[in-house]
């Protein structure tokens, strides 16, 4: 078990927020602080700046990534990225490579870690007195790589933005609000906003603490924003004018937690029932249905290449400074038979898992993760414990946690989670997001 400590002043400090992301050598970092890129002049490709040959030149690298060959070889550099410094150093060498990019086919293929999020100020509690909205023009929050623990990015809700807000989920590098009839989302790395047009009315998101999620990077010209009340799922089409509302069929229980796999959207309910929605060629909701041998106290889901992985947190008393030991273990469900059965799984291999204590943040596998530092069979929590020090934590799979953990009824499936709160979370920027999935 290891966790990053509170940062001192003076350290130093990812590209500043706000800056347009055109042209990328302006968020690029410098090539002293990437161990693995050299960065050539700000407008010429490294093919180019490597031969002194009459042909070459910045077309030469254009003539080369629109190659089969070189658009391969492109991604098998992408694939073995070690932070995500290392990438933006990537799409700040020229305009060829950063286009190759958004060809790339999904960010769990990376290696290297998300980013963490922790939101400024004192550490506040879970449903710690009434629940209220956020106030917008408090929101800030710092973005830090657990590869570059001495780097750490200052961001903040943009001006002119609605200022009483319920906050909703991220998705794709983006987080979700809504307030009555209005919705806002904010890339979490530039600091940019995007407004939806007006939801319906007594559409009861804040009410009944709804939850979000983007269905695609918001550039994919298929990207919809989705949003849960107990009731109805809104659906907006980005580039539309209005949403479509289609009413839940589940009891008006609360949508746990929302993933995209296989190119299916997978819906978990507080009755932990697991259902899917196809949005084409119309709305259609289906329960998935399952052989449980376990009652898993609290979970998460968590899409790992192929595999759909839920997360189980079990309990036992603890010595006198600690409330309750808890031990996490993974399952992976097997849709190969009917009923489809959550099987345990002894060990990750080679990977590791990053989760967030609030299931309207997005979970994460990573491949490899020694080779930024990191450890595989391990579990990354952006926040486990009530310690106010505290941002991330790494629980190996099955052993057991000897801290205060905060208490699981608090994002339990009894509970519905804190929409005044933005909690501790992992995420991946939405530069790193290509217009295909």
């Amino acid at each position: 078990m290891a966790g990053s400590r509170r940062r001192r002043r003076g350290r130093a400090r990812l590209p500043q927020q706000g800056a347009e992301l055109s042209p990328p050598a302006d968020t690029a970092l410098s090539s002293r602080e990437v161990t693995t890129v050299e960065m050539p002049s700000k407008n010429t490709c490294p093919a180019s700046a490597s031969t002194s040959s009459p042909l070459s030149g910045p077309h030469v690298c254009a003539d080369l990534v629109d190659s089969l060959l070189h658009e391969i070889l492109l991604h098998e550099i992408i694939a073995l990225f070690n932070s995500f410094h290392d990438f933006l150093a990537f799409i700040g060498t020229c305009h060829s490579w950063r286009t190759a990019v958004s060809t790339f086919p999904s960010v769990h293929t990376f290696s290297f870690p998300p980013l963490h999020f922790k939101p400024d100020g004192s550490y506040v509690h879970p449903h710690d007195g009434d629940i209220k909205p956020i106030l917008l023009s408090n929101c800030k929050w710092q973005l830090s790589d657990p590869t570059k623990k001495n780097l750490s990015l200052a961001c903040s809700v943009p001006e002119n933005s609605p200022n009483t807000m319920h906050y909703l989920g991220c998705s794709y590098g983006y987080l979700i609000f809504s307030y009555k009839e209005h919705c806002l989302l904010v890339d979490v790395y530039t600091g940019t906003k995007v407004n939806p047009p007006k939801l319906p009315p007594s559409n009861q998101l804040g009410y009944f603490c709804g939850i979000g999620i983007l269905t695609a990077p918001l550039i994919s010209p298929n990207s919809r924003v989705l949003l849960f009340s107990r009731a109805s799922m809104f659906e907006w089409q980005v580039g539309t004018n209005s949403w479509s509302e289609h009413p839940l069929d589940i009891g008006r229980e609360r949508v746990y937690q929302i993933v995209s796999f296989k190119d299916d959207i997978f819906v978990i309910d507080a009755f932990l029932r697991l259902h899917t929605i196809h949005l084409s060629p119309q709305f259609s909701m289906r329960e998935v249905a399952i052989q449980w041998e376990f009652l898993p106290i609290n979970s998460w889901l968590v899409v790992c290449g192929d595999m759909l992985l839920m997360v189980v947190q079990s309990l036992s008393s603890g010595e006198s400074d600690v409330l309750f030991n808890s031990t996490f273990k993974v399952y992976r469900l097997n849709f190969s038979i009917e009923p489809a059965k959550w099987v345990k799984l002894e060990k990750l291999e080679n990977h590791a898992l990053f989760v967030s204590l609030d299931r309207r943040n997005p979970t994460f596998c990573c491949m490899s993760p020694e080779r930024w530092g990191g450890k595989s069979n391990c579990i990354y929590f952006a926040r486990l414990s009530d310690d106010p020090d505290e941002t991330w934590t790494a629980v190996e799979l099955g052993q057991p946690v000897q801290k205060r953990t905060v208490h699981p009824m608090f994002y339990g499936r009894a509970a519905p989670p804190d929409c005044g709160l933005l909690s501790n979370l992992w995420v991946f920027p939405s530069l790193i997001y290509g217009s295909g999935k």
